[in-house]
């Protein structure tokens, strides 16, 4: 786990600001009835980044301060603080995972990667949406939970895929410095 300095802090900046873009102004918004209905985009990435790779404290943050700031530029629908923690557990469940494996190669291993990626998405984007969805604004599962295990079946190869390639350049990179 990383610790908390002015560098790292500076880079939770940038990933929240990448959040916040990818999730409010990058990604198809589907509306219902005065709530989202489906989000379809990539704003949950840098979340699951900055739990992986700073570990699950910045994660945590990441995706916790990323989802309010984000509600007070774009809202859509209420605030609830359930899906400020869904956020938060974005990057602390793949963050938890790869402290799990306590192995600093783990980190450049794509089944490693997909795993706690998978653990954490399926948690989060699977079930904690739809049953909040559910509980908060009577959306049946039944209509958000089909297309949610589509888009993660795309999305959690890709994000593995994606930190490796990040993570094998950022490590040549630091070798080199």
């Amino acid at each position: 786990m990383q610790k908390i300095s002015t560098k790292n802090i500076a880079y939770y900046g940038l990933l929240i600001a990448l959040n916040i873009i990818l999730t409010r102004i990058g990604s198809i918004r589907i509306g219902g009835g005065g709530v989202e209905l489906v989000r379809i985009g990539f704003g949950g990435y840098p979340i699951i980044f900055a739990g992986i790779v700073f570990g699950p404290l910045a994660g945590g943050i990441v995706g916790a301060v990323g989802d309010i700031i984000g509600y007070f530029i774009n809202p859509l629908g209420p605030y609830m603080p359930h899906f400020t923690m869904t956020a938060a557990l974005t990057g602390i469940i793949p963050g938890v995972v790869m402290l799990l494996f306590n192995d600093r190669k783990a980190k450049s291993s794509f089944g490693k990667l997909t795993l706690a990626i998978a653990l954490g998405q399926t948690t989060t984007a699977i079930f904690l949406v739809p049953y909040f969805m559910k509980m908060l604004f009577n959306v049946p599962m039944i209509t958000t939970v089909p297309g949610r295990v589509i888009t993660q079946i795309i999305q959690i190869p890709l994000y593995a895929y994606i930190t490796k390639v990040l993570l094998n350049h950022l490590f040549a990179v630091k070798n080199i410095n």
